[in-house]
């Protein structure tokens, strides 16, 4: 059977002819046999219909695998083609970071109606977590971990690890975590310590005391720190009264930190309305990038504007129509350094939103320095092509003040879009662009209107 069905197919050909057949065994030797990225391929590739009969086929923790090495967008597409109840069993199924992560990427609604089919603790246990930012401790950190009053013995844990064997088996359990009668965090155990020390013994005796924690609110980069000090495997997690929440895991900040810098490359690109794929409905993907174009367009036909008021003057020096592309591309390439600076500096702390003074007397130099050096070079070509030295100032000028002006809204915008609980990347792209075309449509134009006559 297999063989009739895979032949010289693709992969998602495959598996949809292995859907229609409807064999578990086929379709689990199929899915563990390709890389987890052809993986994601193939599914993304399947109808409405097929998705849903291949959760149906799998079950709840055979899917749970599956989602769990999708993209958490993709993942949350898929589970909002079934019904909530078998949602809610495969979302039961996965590690508690995936369960907020993927149901924070659904429609509202469709997360409602599926934390209703779950078991109230686990689904209590969820929106806690979706209430935390993504990029902060509390959205990375896992609920999978082993905690025991100060007063249990050893033995009593020993025994409970042994009772529990199945439930714990996919725990972080290198420590186990020791909190007092109201749920303070107070120390941790090494596993190593608990084997060699007497069963009869406390578990607070031998636990080590005030080890370090992390906040919930804790930032990704201070995490990223944090682990590049420490060869920590995992950091506890406390609230504001001192109450242990949950564990962040070292891989976990490490595959967060990188969906944050995808999250960012996209925004700077135009993406603002979440994590796209080609997978998704085409009405969803078309709105979202509509809602960051539309605005963009009215930006464009400002710029636009700026060259129709300056018609007569753009006729008359047709010249300058050659340099226009060069000032506005040259400006956007200092701009976004300058975003570029800022926005790591923000995400190391170097600098603090409320620092718009000294960023821009930093910048306004760098500015000076690297618009007077392009402006001269881009001056003496221009005097060189039109053959008129008015035409080399006009340009070369222009090209200066421009710089300037770019350098100094690149490095403020992120500021500003950071005080305004923003991404600082959406000041890269089109924004920082578009601005500096109409700048610099703006200033070489009005220059070249005031001395017209020289450049005929």
């Amino acid at each position: 059977m297999m063989e009739e069905i895979t032949g010289e197919k693709d992969s998602w050909e495959v598996l949809g002819g292995l859907i229609a057949h409807g064999h578990l065994s086929d379709i689990q030797f199929f899915m563990e046999g390709i890389p987890s990225k052809e993986r994601a391929r193939a599914i993304s590739r399947l109808n409405e219909e097929e998705h849903i009969r291949l959760l149906e086929i799998l079950g709840p923790t055979i899917a749970a695998d599956i989602l769990d090495d999708l993209p958490d967008a993709q993942a949350a597409d898929l589970l909002e083609e079934v019904k909530p109840a078998a949602a809610a069993a495969i979302i039961e199924e996965l590690d508690s970071d995936d369960r907020a992560d993927i149901l924070g990427d659904m429609d509202e609604e469709a997360t409602e109606l599926i934390l209703e089919k779950m078991a109230p603790e686990e689904a209590e246990e969820a929106r806690e977590m979706m209430e935390f930012a993504d990029d902060s401790a509390g959205g990375i950190m896992i609920k999978e971990y082993l905690a025991y009053p100060a007063h249990v013995t050893l033995l009593d844990i020993q025994n409970d690890l042994r009772e529990n064997a199945e439930k714990y088996k996919n725990y972080l359990v290198q420590y186990i975590y020791i909190i007092d009668e109201n749920e303070s965090f107070i120390g941790l155990i090494r596993l190593r310590d608990m084997v060699l020390n007497s069963g009869q013994r406390k578990a607070a005796d031998i636990a080590i005391k005030d080890p370090i924690c992390v906040a919930t609110d804790t930032p990704i980069e201070e995490l990223q720190s944090f682990f590049d000090e420490f060869p920590y495997l995992g950091v506890p997690v406390i609230d504001a009264e001192n109450k242990l929440t949950g564990v962040v895991i070292r891989a976990d900040v490490e595959e967060a930190a990188e969906e944050k810098a995808q999250d960012s490359f996209l925004k700077s690109a135009g993406i603002v309305g979440g994590e796209e794929l080609r997978s998704m409905p085409l009405t969803k993907r078309a709105f979202r990038r509509l809602g960051w174009l539309s605005p963009n367009l009215v930006l464009n036909l400002i710029s636009a504007s700026i060259i129709a008021i300056y018609q007569d003057t753009l006729e008359a020096a047709i010249a300058l129509a050659v340099f226009l592309p060069i000032i506005s591309d040259m400006s956007g390439c200092s701009g976004n350094q300058a975003v570029a600076v800022s926005i790591r500096e923000l995400s190391m702390g170097f600098i603090e939103p409320k620092e718009i003074k000294r960023v821009l007397f930093k910048e306004v130099f760098v500015g000076l320095i690297n618009g007077f050096i392009l402006g001269l070079l881009l001056s003496t070509v221009a005097a060189i092509y039109g053959g008129n030295l008015y035409l080399g100032l006009i340009v070369g000028l222009a090209l200066f003040l421009n710089t300037v002006i770019a350098v100094c809204l690149g490095g403020l915008l992120p500021l500003v879009l950071k005080r305004l609980k923003k991404d600082p990347a959406l000041a890269s792209g089109p924004i920082l662009t578009t601005v500096t075309d109409m700048c610099g449509f703006f200033i070489v134009l009005s220059l070249a209107s005031q001395i017209l006559s020289k450049l005929a």
